[in-house]
């Protein structure tokens, strides 16, 4: 934003992107997942500037399907997904998930829509619940040593966990606060912190919760509580006949009516979304699977522009602040999400597109004239071809080279022996099946060019 403050001064000028691909440094308190957050690594950062929200748009899409453009050519099976913006800030962003196992996100998708979302932005449709209009009056009963959902539903039959109201103590910016969701809900703090606007964010300690409430956790309710926020997930809306603590230990109510005994303040989208719960797009089924973060797009608006001053003379000569996006993409982290969804038992199996090399040839052994001959020849003609090829030529035992090319990972192996060649072949083995098969060695150079060019 300095930069575009300093440089750009009419509208003329714009749209206008500037872009780094640059090592950058992150304070990880210990590196972990890998390779995956180390605390030095490259990246490729953008900002766009814009004089109206039409070209921030545009431009927007542009990056957008330039991004998937990217994941798909390195082999990688994502989806595009609404994510948070968080610190960063922002009208509007999208993430790049990458579907992976050992991922330390998570997505909410539908299989039937285009669906897709952060767990910490994902909604779901729940189906209805039907309540009896409950005692007019609260009723006070004893709940002794009861301190979970689960406890409370083994007590009283009519309190299943759908029917319970779960109360939990959150501090915001130094501010105690009560959010309130359904008793068979979890919570999600990102979403409670998007709510409020909260920069800090944590679960009150229980004798901070103690001191506000007169109860420890287990017992707390919203009940009666008039001198804190009280922060309610739609989920609870309309609903009667629940049950919550009372605010001393062991005790709890009976009947409560949401909208006529709680005090809500502020109704925001608080629960995390599991998996089962109805698409909000088209009822399906959601899934949500552990991803990979491999990129992030934002729209950040004015923000930044208005901070730090970026101004532009617009088509009437008046100052007005840029309008600004944001795109990273990590370059280390593809390589490394690459790694983490394409590997086996015995190394790393690289997708053609992003291989450091697309061909080993193997000469089987070297003291045989007539297999370095046809390997050297075999190299030459593929490099011709437009191919990275790695010639192994070391005086080392077969198995030692076989082991090396599959930890490596090169998609195309061609074994070069006496054995073979005696009957006019080389063993060809694809590193993604392991499989070796027999080819004659006047069709192998033809038949390797058409399997890279096609992967590339």
């Amino acid at each position: 934003t300095d930069l575009a403050r300093k440089e750009l001064s009419s509208y003329k000028q714009l749209p206008r992107t500037y872009y780094q691909i640059q090592t950058k440094f992150r304070d990880e308190r210990r590196p972990r997942f890998g390779v995956m957050r180390a605390r030095e690594f490259c990246m490729k950062d953008a900002y766009s500037f814009h004089l109206d929200q039409a070209t921030m748009d545009e431009t927007y899409q542009e990056m957008y399907q330039a991004y998937c453009r990217i994941i798909e050519r390195i082999g990688l099976s994502y989806r595009p997904v609404l994510a948070d913006t968080g610190a960063i800030g922002g009208s509007h962003s999208h993430e790049f998930q990458v579907l992976a196992q050992s991922g330390e996100d998570a997505i909410a998708f539908s299989t039937d829509s285009d669906y897709a979302a952060n767990i910490e932005r994902a909604t779901s449709a729940l189906p209805p619940v039907e309540d009896t209009a409950g005692p007019t009056e609260l009723e006070r009963f004893p709940t002794p040593g009861v301190r979970t959902i689960a406890a409370l539903e083994d007590l009283d039959d009519n309190a299943s966990a759908e029917r319970q109201i779960k109360t939990l103590v959150f501090e915001l910016d130094g501010a105690l606060a009560l959010a309130v969701v359904r008793g068979d809900h979890q919570l999600n703090e990102q979403k409670l912190a998007d709510a409020t606007l909260a920069n800090t964010v944590r679960p009150a300690t229980p004798e901070e919760a103690h001191a506000a409430l007169g109860a420890m956790p287990g017992s707390l309710g919203a009940y009666g509580v008039t001198d804190l926020p009280i922060l309610a997930d739609p989920a609870l809306k309309g609903r009667r006949d629940m049950t919550t603590g009372a605010n001393e230990d062991d005790w709890h109510y009976r009947g409560i009516d949401v909208e006529r005994d709680l005090q809500i303040g502020e109704w925001h989208e608080l629960r995390e979304v599991t998996a089962g719960e109805g698409c909000p797009n088209c009822g399906s089924a959601l899934d949500i699977v552990p991803t990979i973060e491999s990129g992030h797009i934002f729209k950040l608006g004015r923000k930044y522009a208005e901070t730090f001053g970026a101004l532009v003379l617009d088509h009437n000569g008046k100052q007005v602040p840029v309008i600004m996006g944001s795109y990273g993409i990590g370059v280390d982290r593809a390589i490394a999400t690459i790694i983490e969804t394409h590997h086996d038992d015995n190394g790393i199996v690289w997708p053609t597109s992003v291989a450091p090399y697309e061909v080993v040839i193997t000469i089987v052994q070297m003291k045989d004239e007539d297999s370095v001959a046809t390997a050297e020849r075999l190299y030459h003609a593929l490099v011709a071809a437009g191919l990275d090829v790695l010639l192994d030529d070391r005086d080392a035992r077969p198995g030692v080279k076989f082991a090396d090319a599959e930890l490596i990972g090169i998609p195309h192996r061609i074994g070069v022996g006496p054995k073979a060649l005696a009957e006019g072949n080389v063993e060809y083995t694809p590193r993604a099946s392991g499989e070796t098969e027999m080819v004659p060695v006047t069709e192998i150079a033809d038949r390797i060019v058409g399997l890279v060019e096609a992967a590339r």
